[in-house]
């Protein structure tokens, strides 16, 4: 596993400022609250053996390639034949006895042979360095990378603030010691914060679509508005939920908030448009806000119950299918209960505030249009 509750990406063509790099950003992880199983992606081996040629190899012919493929055979192994026996194929490797390559030290001893046929110790030949070794290298573009990735308790803190803490505070100070060496996020951190942000983006889309579906029927460039103000009060109401349950917001909760923001106007409109056609039968404007919650309010009521109602099996459920669909449905359901009460007083309070603020407007309509009238008469 190379993936944990946040991960961090580094990218340098320099391997040392990398690893150092690296290291001392899990030593910043681990001093932080509620972040644990601090681990990167640098995958040491047990030894590597390294051979430089001495000019007495070189004099005899032998190249460094030449070394190694023998010392491989001798200590490995080389395929001599296969055969078949009951149905399995078995390979036959040449290679020293296994009293003389139990130990490191007796790569010395192995002799290979020259050119011209004569066998020499390794020792003669090369100088032989014992190091760490790597199994893999992980490259971008040409750029070795080391992923670093560390598991957060949600109960202690949250690891979307940890990741931005580490991005924005702390990275750019510290690379600044490596200037060889890029960073990024990584891993599920990456892939939820690029989902918030398409989410973000998908959910102002969605609210341009919403207001001119309102404002064509309604005729009126300021009631959608005033029809969309209880959105914000549906969000408030699944943050609400989130904190009641103990839970903590993700890109699925944020999935249920954009579904809540389209249920939650479909009683703010059925108001609106109540109050509009009892004003168009005569009805004075007070009068006309104060029976829209009256006649409209089981109605209201009765379909932000059964919403909210209809999905609470889904967020009483506790198996592990379900778990991925709860903070959503407890976003949608919480959402739409909140803002139906807000909904029930204050679209009649915008309504009417909204009526008063374009009194000053029609007056100057009808003024203009009154002068426009006389100087009309004067022409004729």
């Amino acid at each position: 596993m190379d993936d944990g509750d946040i991960s961090f990406r580094l990218i340098s063509t320099d391997g040392a400022q990398l690893r150092a790099a690296g290291d001392e950003l899990k030593d910043k992880l681990s001093t932080l609250a509620g972040v644990s199983e601090i681990n990167d992606s640098w995958q040491a081996s047990t030894n590597e053996i390294q051979f430089n040629l001495k000019p007495l190899a070189y004099s005899m012919g032998l190249t460094l390639s030449d070394v190694a493929s023998q010392v491989s055979f001798a200590l490995y192994g080389m395929e001599a034949q296969r055969i078949l026996r009951n149905g399995d194929e078995i390979r036959v490797m040449l290679r020293y006895p296994e009293a003389e390559r139990k130990a490191v030290s007796q790569i010395y001893e192995v002799l290979v042979r020259t050119p011209q046929g004569g066998e020499v110790p390794l020792s003669q030949l090369a100088d032989v360095d014992i190091v760490d070794g790597v199994n893999s290298i992980r490259r971008e573009n040409g750029n070795r990378t080391l992923v670093v990735w560390a598991n957060v308790d949600s109960a202690v803190a949250e690891s979307f603030k940890i990741a931005d803490e580490i991005s924005k505070q702390y990275l750019p100070e510290m690379l600044r010691k490596y200037p060889k060496v890029q960073s990024e996020l990584a891993g599920s951190i990456q892939e939820e914060m690029q989902s918030m942000n398409d989410q973000i983006r998908n959910f102002i889309l969605s609210m341009l679509v919403i207001y001119a579906l309102l404002a064509i029927p309604l005729k009126s460039y300021s009631q959608p508005v005033l029809i969309m103000t209880v959105i914000p009060f549906g969000v408030i109401g699944a943050m609400l939920g989130h904190m009641i349950l103990g839970m903590d917001l993700s890109s699925q909760s944020v999935f249920g908030i954009i579904a809540a923001s389209g249920v939650v106007i479909n009683d703010s409109l059925v108001m609106v448009d109540f109050v509009n056609k009892a004003r168009e039968k005569g009805m004075a404007l007070k009068e006309a806000v104060v029976q829209s919650g009256g006649r409209r309010f089981r109605a209201i009521m009765l379909t932000s119950l059964t919403t909210f109602i209809g999905l609470i099996p889904i967020i009483m459920e506790t198996s592990l299918q379900a778990k991925i669909v709860i903070p959503m449905a407890v976003s949608l359901a919480f959402g739409v209960l909140f803002a139906t009460f807000i909904t029930l007083i204050l679209i009649p309070c915008l309504y009417v505030v909204l009526e008063d603020l374009k009194k000053p407007f029609a007056k100057k309509a009808l003024e203009k249009k009154h002068a426009l009238n006389i100087l009309g008469l004067k022409n004729t």
